[in-house]
Order: C-alpha cells, then sequence, then structure tokens
C-alpha cells in the first residue's frame, strides 16, 4: 500500500503544478475591468512589458506643457515668456524653440482665432509664433 500512495504521490507531485498554472493562466486571460463589452477586457498577452518606456525629449516635454497652458486659457503672451524663460535656463532648447514657437501659434488660431492670435506675437525664437499663426490662418 505504501509503494501506490508513493506513486500517487509523485504523479501529484508533478501533474498539479501544471494543472495549477494552466487553470491560473486561463483565469487571467480575460479579466472584465468595467463591464463586458470587446473595447473594456484585458486578454493576457506574451509581450515583453518589461521594457521600460522611452524617455521623452525635453522640448517634447517643454512644448506640451507650454501648449497645456495655453488650452488651459493662459494667455499667449505669458506661454511665450515662459518659452524664453526655459531656453534661457537651458540653452540646449534653443535649436527647437522656433518649432515650439510656431506650435504655440497655431494653438492659439485655435483658442482665440487668427486675428486675436496674431495680436500676441512678440519676438520669442524670431517670428516663428507669428509664422504658426500665419499657417493656420
Amino acid at each position: 500500500m505504501t509503494h501506490t500512495a508513493r506513486r500517487i504521490g509523485r504523479s501529484l507531485a508533478l501533474v498539479l503544478p501544471v494543472v495549477l498554472v494552466l487553470s491560473g493562466t486561463l483565469a487571467v486571460t480575460m479579466v472584465p475591468w468595467a463591464d463586458n463589452t470587446p473595447s473594456q477586457i484585458l486578454t493576457a498577452s506574451a509581450e515583453d512589458v518589461s521594457v521600460p518606456a522611452k524617455p521623452r525629449a525635453a522640448q517634447d516635454v517643454l512644448r506640451d506643457k507650454l501648449l497645456g497652458e495655453l488650452q488651459q486659457g493662459e494667455a499667449p503672451g505669458d506661454v511665450l515668456t515662459h518659452l524664453q524663460q526655459e531656453v534661457d535656463r537651458r540653452p540646449s532648447l534653443a535649436e527647437h524653440c522656433a518649432g515650439i514657437a510656431r506650435a504655440l501659434g497655431r494653438a492659439a488660431v485655435d483658442v482665440y482665432g487668427p486675428t486675436k492670435a496674431q495680436s500676441f506675437a512678440r519676438p520669442v525664437c524670431d517670428t516663428a509664433y507669428a509664422t504658426g499663426v500665419a499657417s493656420m490662418g
């Protein structure tokens, strides 16, 4: 009897971990987070999720921050002042200043319209802001 019990124990020791792993995997392949619509179901995948996100470039972070200020109602003149202050503080951003100012000009047109947006133009990064306004107007 001891021999049979030992054989069953060994079989369970080999099979049980496999069964547990498979049942756990199947249990998490579909997890309804909010409801059962297909867009709300998270499915498990074999992708490598341990890859860190790429760091964003300083100019992209600054552009997004300044565009956010503009969209939250800050006057374009004040946002351009913030851009100039950042470029003065970090000279490495100078080569991106014109691109950021153009993006601010385009965004100001969306918020204020071309005529009012143009009234905020100032000589930050040459005439890049005004160029951005003109490209949208």
